[in-house]
Parts: C-alpha cells; structure tokens; sequence
C-alpha cells in the first residue's frame, strides 16, 4: 500500500517536460529519472549529438535541437512540442550557455564579458521560461517549472577550494545563479494565480574528474565527505515536478551534502 501511495505521489505518466541542457551531465541522469517515472520527455539541447543519443536510451523520449539564446528556436521548439504533444507540462531548465572565453579570474573579466554571459544564461533562461509559461497559461492546467541554481548562488565560494589548480569560479557563476533564484521567486508569486509551481534546485559540487586536488580540497569540507554524483541531483526534479510537490512553490531544494550548512 505505502508503496503505491508512494509510486502515485512521483508518478509522471503522460506529463510532457522540456529539460533544457538535457544533453549534459546532470541533465542526462534527469531525462532518464523523468522517463523511469512515466514522463514524455523532450530533450532540448544544443549538441546535436549527445543530445539525441540520450532521447534513444529513453522510453518515451524525443530529441528537439534548441538554442536558448535565440528566440526563433525557443519558439520552433514549443510550437514542435505543441504540435506533436498538444501540451507542455514542465520545464527544467538546465542549458548552460556560455561565451568562449568564460571562466577567466575576475580580474581578466571586462564589463563586457561580464555583460555577455548574463545576457545569454539568465536572458536565456527568462526567454525560454516566458514562452513556456506563455503556453502553460493558455492550456488553462497546471504547470511546473525547474530552474537550476547553485550553491554559489546562495552564498559566497571558498576560493581555498581552487588552491595549487588552474580552476577558479567565475564572478559571472554567481551572479547568474543567485539571480537565477530571485527570478524563480518573483515567478512563483507572478504565476501562481495560474496554478504554475516555479522552483529551483541548487546543487553542490558534482564530481566530473575534477583537479584531484579541488576534489580533495573540496570534499574536506562536505559534511557527507565527498562530492555529489550526476544521479544525486535528479530525484529533485522529479519531486518538484511531481504530485509530491503541489503546494511547493517558490522554493529553492539544496542538495549539497550538507555544504552550505557550515
């Protein structure tokens, strides 16, 4: 009994969700979540090889090519999906666009690199969301949607972390993820009268053959003792997108090991 109460609780059967960046690292283990729960699931990405190479590994999965800096693909992405399913009913967004010389220290970071990457992660992020959202509000049903954060969203990085490495986090990392996270808030008090759950998922540190010393430095100060793997993140999602969550909206689910408790 608890364990059919449970399967109806998180079951996704039918529902059509966008994951954005689906391709990736995260968001692969997230497509293939969503599928074992019964999700239709569309995976939008820009890497036209990985991407379709996870939409087959999936039951029910499908492949959209999308660009969410560029609204003429956003666009073509919702109308195939409306085409083809005559709904959308959840989005995770998970694409990470970037510009080809991000991720320099901050004092190499120009107004301009800085003005670049904002504009095309969180101008990303709300142009894709609003075409969503448009669509959710004209099907008259309830929605939800999935930003992604990060812990260096909430609060500040321990540079420490990066010491005798060539790895650093970029000033454009946090300022786009904590604004990620009022963006999710305001959405949730604008959307809400329309019964569309917005939310956000901050993960911590997701091991990806990382400088063995940031690994080491890193998870010294993890209270579980080590970083996240790829499939830690993803029964976030799948919570906040489920029945599980109907009253959850405008919350941020950390998911860190216990890192920003400290």
């Amino acid at each position: 009994m608890i364990t059919q109460m449970t399967d109806c609780l998180f079951d996704l059967t039918e529902q059509v969700i966008i994951v954005t960046g689906g391709g990736g690292l995260i968001g692969a283990e997230v497509c293939r979540l969503l599928d074992r729960h019964g999700a239709d699931i569309v995976v939008a990405d820009l890497d036209e090889s990985r991407g379709p190479e996870i939409a087959d590994q999936l039951d029910n999965g499908t492949f959209q090519s999308l660009d969410i800096t560029d609204v003429d693909s956003i666009d073509t992405t919702c109308n195939v999906v409306f085409d083809k399913y005559n709904r959308i009913d959840g989005l995770v967004n998970m694409a990470y666009p970037q510009t080809d010389d991000y991720g320099k220290q901050f004092e190499s970071v120009e107004k301009e690199d800085l003005v670049a990457n904002l504009s095309l992660h969180l101008g990303g992020y709300y142009a894709m969301t609003k075409a969503v959202a448009l669509r959710m509000v004209e099907q008259e049903h309830e929605g939800s949607i999935v930003n992604f954060s990060s812990i260096y969203g909430i609060q500040a990085p321990d540079f420490s972390m990066y010491d005798q490495t060539d790895m650093t986090s970029p000033v454009e990392y946090s300022i786009i993820k904590a604004g990620i996270l009022n963006f999710t808030r305001y959405l949730a008090s604008y959307l809400g009268q329309d019964g569309i759950r917005v939310n956000s998922v901050s993960p911590g540190g997701v091991f990806n053959d990382q400088d063995h010393r940031f690994v080491e430095n890193y998870e010294s100060e993890v209270p579980l003792g080590r970083m996240a793997k790829p499939t830690e993140i993803s029964g976030a999602v799948v919570y906040l997108l489920s029945n599980a969550a109907s009253y959850v909206t405008g919350h941020n689910l950390v998911v860190d090991g216990g890192w920003t408790i400290k």
